[in-house]
């Protein structure tokens, strides 16, 4: 049986590092856990990983000379060299991670006659295009933070307030002129939300809809004005928070057929708490609808060199992936190392960060963890079962359209394993060394 194995693992310079199984003879002194992987038994369809391109991650990236310009595209898209993203989010406008409030039409303009993304053209446009040259495609998820403050109750883009509802039509159309617009720039939208994290007060670009409200808005706006419009090809994702209410709130929705029959599923968010059971219920109830995680990222500032910031994007991706989701897409591409910029001061993770002022690129550990998934999971690879017999040990596996079978393997522990895995009736023994991540592909 050829296999080919990768690993990260702290304390080490091994960063996806190519390798071999590194049985011993004699382990046992070593914990040992037992790793069964089933191909026959497949789940979802996988549809890819990604990041965001924010304001910020374009402004970043825009002040970068040529060839560091060259290694970020690399580094993220390239399918050879690189993490081979074919996800991303676009901001429907300005969010937190931009240079301040904006949006794309005048005050009061309720004909949307001043309608113009020329505020992307410097910055934002450049990076996407860059990136779709090398990932050849690209599945964007576009998403608002807030309405125009006029369409507002509280007439701010930032401290949540409610779309009028005299505005739900027009705001429908503001989504189509978006989808057009950048669709005419060559940058084509798969999908939109409908609201970022509709039922957070943020003071950043927030809007609150209820269950019912952001129900009404796709059944009797959203979904009809993209279909009269002959966007039928672009997909509508509710709720687009965290994972702790998608039951409470995709229920509602979806319980209504024809609100139902214009979604494509749900986004998650990971900031409240694990709870990967309410996407098993989910998927339970309405195996029909995908899950697609939307965003995370590690908040409160850079964690420049933590360990634990890659251990928290293994551990998530593995059990969303064991919990129905089809693909995963990481916050902001890049960040300066204070974090942002953030109009905000917001300050978070990205797991690329750069020194602007040296022209230098750091690699967190998220950016290995993510590549563990995304270098070798294909678009369209199955989910597959697998199971670890210890709480330390997390694993994924999937089964890829060229059948080849890869298999994600995490030791959040502070000692040694030895795994015994069984694929398909293939059985090897390996050594995971503590808080490392392996890659298996045969």
């Amino acid at each position: 049986m050829n296999i080919k194995v990768f690993e990260t693992a702290k304390e080490t310079q091994k960063r996806l590092t190519p390798g071999f199984l590194r049985t011993l003879k004699s382990y046992s002194s070593v914990k040992k856990t037992k790793i069964h992987i089933v191909s026959s038994k497949t789940y979802q369809n996988i549809i890819g990983f990604g990041g965001a391109f924010t304001e910020a991650a374009a402004h970043v990236y825009a002040g970068l000379d040529d060839s560091k310009k060259q290694d970020v595209i690399e580094a993220y898209f390239d399918k050879r060299k690189g993490n081979a993203y074919s996800l991303g989010r676009l901001a429907i406008h300005s969010c937190d991670f931009s240079s301040g409030n904006y949006c794309y039409v005048n005050e009061n303009d309720t004909k949307l006659a001043s309608f113009s993304t020329n505020h992307d053209e410097k910055e934002i446009f450049p990076f996407i295009l860059d990136a779709q040259r090398t990932a050849g495609k690209l599945e964007l998820i576009a998403s608002p933070w807030s309405p125009p403050a006029w369409m507002k109750t509280n007439n701010n883009m930032c401290l949540g307030g409610s779309l009028k509802k005299e505005f739900y039509a027009l705001w429908a159309e503001y989504f189509v002129k978006f989808i057009e617009a950048y669709r005419k720039k060559g940058i084509p939208v798969w999908g939109v939300t409908v609201q970022n994290e509709a039922g957070a007060v943020q003071v950043w670009e927030s809007c609150v809809y209820t269950e019912q409200e952001e129900r009404d808005f796709v059944k009797k706006h959203l979904g009809p004005v993209l279909e009269k419009a002959g966007l039928v090809d672009v997909n509508i994702i509710v709720h687009d928070h965290n994972r702790n209410h998608v039951l409470d709130r995709c229920r509602i929705i979806y319980d209504d057929p024809v609100a139902a029959k214009y979604i494509w599923g749900a986004g998650i968010h990971w900031y409240e708490g694990d709870n990967f059971q309410n996407l098993h219920a989910l998927n339970q109830l309405y195996p029909e609808k995908s899950i697609l995680f939307t965003e995370g990222c590690q908040e409160n500032g850079t964690h420049h060199n933590s360990w634990a910031l890659g251990e928290r994007y293994g551990k998530s991706i593995i059990n969303d992936m064991n919990s129905w989701v089809r693909g995963w897409i990481d916050w902001n591409l890049l960040l300066d190392i204070s974090g942002g910029p953030n109009h905000v001061g917001n300050l978070c993770s990205a797991p690329i960060m750069v020194d602007q002022k040296k022209n230098k690129l750091y690699y967190e550990s998220s950016y290995y963890y993510l590549g563990h998934f995304s270098r070798f999971v294909q678009t369209g690879a199955y989910c597959i079962l697998a199971v670890s017999s210890d709480e330390k040990i997390l694993t994924t596996a999937f089964l890829n359209p060229d059948n080849t079978v890869v298999s994600v393997i995490m030791n959040t522990g502070d000692e040694d394993y030895m795994i015994k895995a069984n694929i398909d009736g293939h059985v090897f023994e390996d050594i995971l060394e503590k808080h490392s991540i392996k890659t298996y592909v045969q």
